[in-house]
């Protein structure tokens, strides 16, 4: 039996592409019979809570059930504090912020690893369930992913980093080290700030290297971009296995470090269940626009201003593009709202424009742009759109757009196809890969040619280029469900031999 240790982090964050893919991930690789597989429970920012020690049965355990049970609950506490925290709690969360960093210097000092504590979750399963999976996964997967293992690792991922960034700029960089005795392979969601024990296989789950190869388009810019690069680096040099989620990604981390060559493979990322060609109709669109507007808009929008859905539109289908992304410099969005623009001007007067996703950085000025077109209700921003929600807009969109300068993978294409929408896209690598022919392709740096090619799949006197796109897009979002990909991931274990992975 193949024991493995899947950081969980990014699940506790929203709808984007890293969540859902650590989400879908782990459900997966606990549906295989011959691989057992515990979720590494940790906090970006916040120190959590001491877990029950892992090596003891708790039957044998010196605290009692019920104190076990405190225990724990106090862990589910650190990690979701109230929204509105005493100032009592403020400063005490943040002076063991402060305080984690050096004792995280001194446990290196003295040859001692980072214990990593026992999530019990059988009195937890609500918690687990609603904080890190019910946003990709079905409810049906419920009890596969609440009923597998935990482990609890109570520095903070951010100060880890931060201990290997200073300490590098001494001459040395120190990086923690984590006691993953207990199993064969650990799985990262990025290039991860600590070390395993020389027992585990610490494979990377590699996204894509914006953060070094477009640093300008990245948040948090200086701090971002040495973190990932520096801990790469470090991952590289210790011998870890890079798990990319497309040849365009494996091929920009040969860039920077061709020693991972070898070490590297490429295993797409899966689709949610939640996706597929339904036979829904296009009246519930308007109630879906209406109930997850932007929090926000009432705030940049003067509140005697319009801006929604006339009657007009609530009684006939919506004729609308669709973009799915967090509102961020890389996705592109002006592109998008430039071509729209033009698409209204000349052909499609009454063409909408429906972007899902949250605000992310930089967007001020995008959202400016898109202001004047909130107020007429021509264009609507949603967030926290549910997946059952999403796959009818994907279906019933003119064409879902995927304009973005750089990606990993980008879900949305996929997604799209899946459900049987038409997709234009930018004509990146990852793109031009990944959906291969089933997308109509533009450049990114061209409005005009982005609005020829959405007019030439949205142009009801040509039906015949969407109708060849659904069909190829139908065949392509195949290539990505999670009976095609999983067996990919167990040749992969498979494969790592010796030193680098011991299968029990």
């Amino acid at each position: 039996m193949l024991r493995i240790l899947l950081e969980l982090r990014p699940a506790l964050n929203g709808y984007a592409g890293i969540p859902q893919e650590t989400r879908l991930l782990f459900c997966a690789l606990n549906s295989l019979d011959d691989i057992n597989v515990d979720g590494l429970i940790q906090s970006s920012n916040r120190v959590l809570a001491k877990a029950l020690p892992a090596g003891i049965d708790l039957q044998q355990h010196p605290l009692s059930i019920d104190q076990q049970i405190n225990c724990l609950s106090r862990v589910v506490i650190s990690l979701q504090p109230d929204p509105k925290p005493k100032l009592l709690d403020r400063i005490s969360a943040q002076i063991a912020l402060v305080l984690s960093l050096p004792a995280l210097l001194v446990r290196h000092l003295v040859g001692q690893d980072q214990q990593l504590g026992k999530f019990d979750a059988t009195h937890f399963q609500d918690f687990i369930w609603r904080s890190m999976f019910e946003r990709t996964l079905p409810v049906e997967h419920f009890k596969l992913v609440t009923r597998a293992g935990f482990r609890v690792c109570r520095v903070p991922w951010s100060v880890m980093h931060v201990c290997a960034l200073l300490t590098n700029q001494l001459g040395h960089a120190l990086y923690a080290r984590l006691d993953t005795s207990d199993f064969d392979v650990m799985i990262s969601e990025t290039p991860y700030p600590a070390t395993v024990s020389k027992r585990t296989t610490l494979v990377v789950r590699y996204h894509d290297a914006i953060p070094v190869l477009m640093p300008h388009t990245i948040n948090n810019r200086s701090m971002h971009q040495a973190s990932h690069y520096q801990a790469l680096r470090k991952n590289v040099a210790s011998g870890a296995y890079f798990a990319c989620v497309s040849d365009t990604t494996r091929k920009d981390l040969i860039s920077i470090f061709p020693q991972a060559q070898e070490r590297s493979v490429t295993i797409h990322n899966m689709l949610s269940p939640h996706y597929f060609d339904d036979a829904s109709q296009p009246t519930r669109i308007p109630g879906i626009i209406q109930l997850r507007m932007h929090t926000w808009l009432s705030e940049m929008i003067s509140r005697q201003q319009h801006f929604g859905l006339t009657a007009d539109d609530v009684s006939q289908p919506l004729e609308y593009l669709l973009m799915v992304s967090t509102m961020e410099p890389r996705k592109n969005h002006a592109t998008l709202l430039s071509a729209w623009e033009q698409l209204r001007a000349d052909r499609f007067p009454d063409l909408k424009l429906i972007i899902v996703g949250m605000l992310g950085w930089d967007y001020l000025a995008i959202v400016n742009k898109c202001i004047p077109w909130l107020e007429r209700g021509q264009l609507f921003m949603l967030e926290d759109v549910l997946p059952e929600e999403l796959r009818l807009l994907y279906k019933h969109a003119r064409a879902t757009v995927c304009p973005s300068f750089g990606e990993g993978f980008d879900f949305s294409g996929v997604e799209a196809m899946r459900c049987g929408g038409v997709v234009a896209a930018s004509s990146i690598a990852a793109h031009l890969e990944v959906y291969a022919e089933a997308a109509q392709y533009f450049s990114p740096y061209s409005a005009t040619e982005a609005a020829t090619a959405i007019a030439q799949v949205i142009d009801p006197a040509a039906p015949t280029r969407r109708q060849e796109l659904v069909q190829a897009g139908a065949d392509r979002s195949k290539k990505y469900l999670p009976e095609v990909i999983l067996p990919k991931w167990h040749d992969f274990f498979s494969k790592l031999s010796g030193k680098a992975c011991r299968l029990c």
